[in-house]
């Protein structure tokens, strides 16, 4: 007994099998970070994979690209304002 596929069902079977899915980790990377050897197994490749992945149609997404985008500014501008505070 063979299931024969309609046209319906290939319409949207769009994946190459050769590839993985887009859910996979490291698909979000781009491709300069790959070129230098980042993958999503090393922190900073962990890291731009994560970014990479968010949707900025979601509300929870955008508010965690504030929160990333705080938590690696600030330590800057705090080095900033000491440079400039405590130098002059």
């Amino acid at each position: 007994m063979s299931v024969e596929r309609t046209d319906e069902e290939d319409r949207y079977d769009d994946h190459d099998d050769d590839t993985p899915p887009y859910w996979f980790p490291g698909q979000h990377l781009p491709p300069d970070a790959r070129a230098m050897g980042l993958n999503h197994t090393v922190p900073d490749g962990a890291i731009l994979d994560f970014a990479g992945s968010l949707d900025s149609a979601k509300p929870w997404h955008r508010v965690t690209a504030w929160v990333m985008l705080a938590v690696f500014g600030m330590p800057v501008l705090i080095y900033v304002v000491r440079l400039l505070f405590f130098t002059f």
